[in-house]
């Protein structure tokens, strides 16, 4: 039987630093998410992927500033730290950590839930219940691609052993 992944949370437990940083992220995101649902509510097809893919591309470098991974914090570190960083973004495999978050990068990173995007869209045709279910699938979706980004920074944090910025610092 497959194990479910640690959460953010468990992984940064044991770090007060590292886990104030999920727990603020975490914040933005159930915010960000609400937005989402409510978007995929309005039976528009396809309005919910572009609301999705802006609220993304502003959520995701808000999340890696948590982290001290934002663009302009990485070229603030010696090189070495650097190096380190670009290493453990590298073992991580994430995309979107490091690197400017442009809309067309967060579309490409969600094909990978295509599914259940589709699953959204086609619940938008049926009256009511198919709206209630679309924003569910809406706010799901959201949370899922955040908390997976999430887990990628603690990760890259945990392996790069890096200092995070302070709170509300970039």
């Amino acid at each position: 039987m497959a194990r479910k992944p640690l959460s953010a949370r468990q992984m940064a437990a044991g770090n007060p630093p590292l886990l104030d940083a999920v727990r603020r992220s975490q914040r933005l995101l159930h915010r960000r998410a609400l937005v989402a649902a409510a978007a995929s509510a309005v039976p528009l097809p396809g309005l919910d992927w572009a609301v999705d893919a802006a609220l993304l591309s502003r959520l995701l470098p808000q999340i890696n500033a948590q982290f001290g991974l934002a663009p302009e914090q990485l070229d603030r570190l010696d090189p070495g730290k650097r190096a380190q960083v670009q290493k453990a973004v590298g073992l991580v495999g994430s995309v979107l950590i490091g690197k400017f978050i442009t809309r067309e990068l967060v579309l490409r990173a969600s094909q990978a839930i295509g599914l259940r995007l589709s699953a959204q869209q086609a619940a938008k045709y049926v009256p009511v219940a198919g709206q209630a279910v679309s924003a569910v699938l809406g706010y799901g979706t959201l949370r899922y691609l955040g908390e997976q980004h999430l887990r990628d920074c603690v990760r890259v944090v945990q392996e790069a052993q890096l200092q995070l910025p302070a709170p509300g610092g970039r």
